[in-house]
């Protein structure tokens, strides 16, 4: 799916947070329970990759042995990355995953802190480090991504024995959602942050529709008027392109050329500008005269030049090639740059990968998801951003969703960093009640009256600093 398919146009995502005088009354803390690093690490598999501070917590880097090939072990195995923010074994745990790799400084996703509770973050599979060798691109699917999750729980269950949860934004909501898809007994609830349900992927006229109404209409209007004014400046841009390329080492041989790039680049402006912003920065859109200088600053501001060089794409060819294999990626018409567009075609996920990478697209695997949550799902809330491209084809829940415990609600004027605390209230209360209910952590005084829901870990500044991954590509 880049920026819009390559800001991975994706990527990314919501972080939650307790620190100092976190700890629930009655719990045990970090620094009086038995050593939780030995206990980890005698868990077959498991091995210890660095250990970081962090007051009232231990957070841990680890690997743990996954198969290649969780249908065949004879295929080999690799070390997968995940990271360990532990509060106290007797507290419930998160399980977050942004879909792409895993950070390695402490943070903690917005249910963790409701919950007050444990986080497992884990690294998706071929993203590098966790990339098995020789990399056999045909197990990079969701099932095979969802039985890894499955197994580091399984293993991780015996130490962290209260209520589950998984999280995750973006692309990480994708993952999670389709975790619960495989695995729907493993958690007890699922929260998913901005992530896109593309059912049909060649059917994409609700993201026509979306940019017919997104913001204002003014702010609309000079969006597409700077996206086509780029790409009549074309010429001199592309050779300011090619000379910042030449002058820091980048190189196009995937794509193809720095005029193709460049084309891929000014297609994510409209997409790249409502993903990680709002409204009130259209005052930030240069006027269709501006200054070439200040049109290419505006361009790489919001698309990046950086994103489809070779350099930019590789660290996300995991995500390209599940893209172009399974999870579809948008399309968007854009009549105000008729006359102006060289490559046709060129804007979709196989330009993105090395062609000796086979590829085939699996038509049925998210409509087999979009059916299971529609149908099939308990405990399942979807939060999105009312102007974040990615909510145009967000899942969609069924008719008896209420007695399921399935939800769905939208930021007001959000983008693509939408979370629970950007709610109204009314869907704010009921998101965090149903967070704490899922996780067995409700107060009594929260079960009795859910408009006293509120997170239990106090706001640490560090811990809970929302993290929206801007990655320039239009990606999730």
């Amino acid at each position: 799916m880049r920026k819009a398919l390559r800001w991975l146009l994706a990527l990314v995502v919501l972080i939650g947070a307790i620190g100092v005088g976190g700890a629930t009354a009655g719990t045990a803390t970090a620094a009086t329970e038995p050593d939780i690093k030995e206990r980890i690490l005698k868990i077959p598999g498991m091995s210890l990759v660095e250990e970081k501070p962090y007051e009232g917590y231990r957070y841990l880097v680890l690997n743990y042995t996954q198969p290649v090939d969780h249908r065949n072990k004879a295929k080999g195995t690799f070390q997968q990355r995940f990271t360990l923010l532990h509060k106290a074994t007797d507290r419930p745990t998160v399980f977050y995953t942004s879909g792409y790799n895993v950070s390695t400084t402490p943070s903690r996703s917005e249910p963790t802190r409701i919950v007050d509770g444990n986080q497992v973050s884990m690294e998706y599979r071929f993203f590098t480090p966790s990339r098995p060798k020789p990399a056999d691109w045909s197990k990079l699917d969701i099932w095979q991504a969802a039985t890894d999750q499955h197994r580091l729980y399984q293993a991780l269950k015996p130490v962290y024995g209260k209520n589950w949860l998984a999280t995750g934004g973006s692309k990480g909501g994708m993952t999670a959602t389709y975790f619960r898809r495989f695995y729907p007994n493993d958690m007890n609830g699922t929260v998913a942050y901005v992530a896109p349900n593309d059912v049909a992927d060649k059917e994409d006229s609700a993201y026509d529709r979306f940019f017919a109404s997104v913001g204002d209409k003014a702010c609309r209007t000079q969006l597409n008027s700077v996206q086509r004014e780029a790409l009549v400046r074309r010429t001199e841009i592309v050779a300011r392109y090619q000379k910042w390329a030449d002058d820091n080492g980048q190189t196009f041989k995937v794509v193809g050329s720095a005029d193709k790039a460049y084309e891929n680049v000014v297609l994510d402006l409209v997409w790249a500008f409502w993903q990680y912003h709002l409204q009130s920065d259209c005052k930030t859109v240069p006027a269709t005269n501006a200054s070439t200088d200040d049109l290419y600053k505006f361009v790489d501001e919001i698309s990046g030049f950086s994103a489809y060089t070779d350099q930019g794409l590789e660290r996300f060819t995991p995500y390209y090639y599940q893209a172009g294999t399974q999870l579809g990626a948008p399309t968007f018409d854009s009549p105000h740059l008729k006359g102006l567009l060289r490559y046709p075609g060129i804007y979709q996920p196989r330009s993105y990968v090395p062609r000796d990478i086979p590829m085939r697209f699996q038509r049925g695997a998210m409509a087999d998801v979009d059916r299971w949550v529609r149908e099939d799902s308990t405990r399942m809330l979807f939060v999105y951003g009312q102007n974040d491209p990615w909510s145009g084809e967000p899942f969609r829940l069924g008719k008896r969703a209420a007695a399921r415990d399935d939800y769905r609600f939208y930021a007001p004027g959000g983008n693509h960093g939408s979370n629970i605390s950007q709610l109204v209230a009314d869907e704010r209360i009921k998101a965090t009640a149903e967070v704490l209910e899922w996780a067995g952590v409700a107060p009594a005084a929260v079960k009795k009256d859910e408009s006293r829901a509120k997170p239990l870990a106090p706001y640490d500044a560090k811990l809970d600093r929302q993290s929206v991954d801007r990655e320039q590509t239009l990606r999730p």
